[in-house]
């Protein structure tokens, strides 16, 4: 499921929980691979697309490896969301570089 959210400093993240991840999983920057039922954040800044993943109902959000991902629109913030939630479902330590 795709929802919109608020971070604590007003941006609104486009959300995507319930991804299963494929094997291999995503590869992040603070604990290297994770595996298992994701839920994918983007936050566009106005210019780039911050990727975030966590396990689906954790409180933990780690920087998906590659991000952040330049995106000059809203629109490009979306495109990069949707790409990166199809890398998370093929999984092969899927990355930010993925997206481009």
């Amino acid at each position: 499921m795709t929802t919109p959210g608020r971070t604590a400093d007003g941006a609104e993240p486009i959300i995507t929980t319930g991804i299963a991840a494929g094997p291999g999983g995503v590869m992040t920057v603070e604990v290297g691979v994770i595996t298992g039922d994701l839920t994918l954040r983007t936050t566009w800044d106005g210019r780039q697309a911050i990727l975030d993943v966590q396990y689906d109902g954790a409180d933990e959000w780690y920087t998906v490896e590659g991000a952040p991902v330049p995106a000059p629109t809203a629109a490009a913030a979306q495109a990069v969301h949707a790409a990166m939630a199809d890398a998370v479902r093929r999984g092969g330590e899927a990355t930010a570089s993925q997206t481009r």
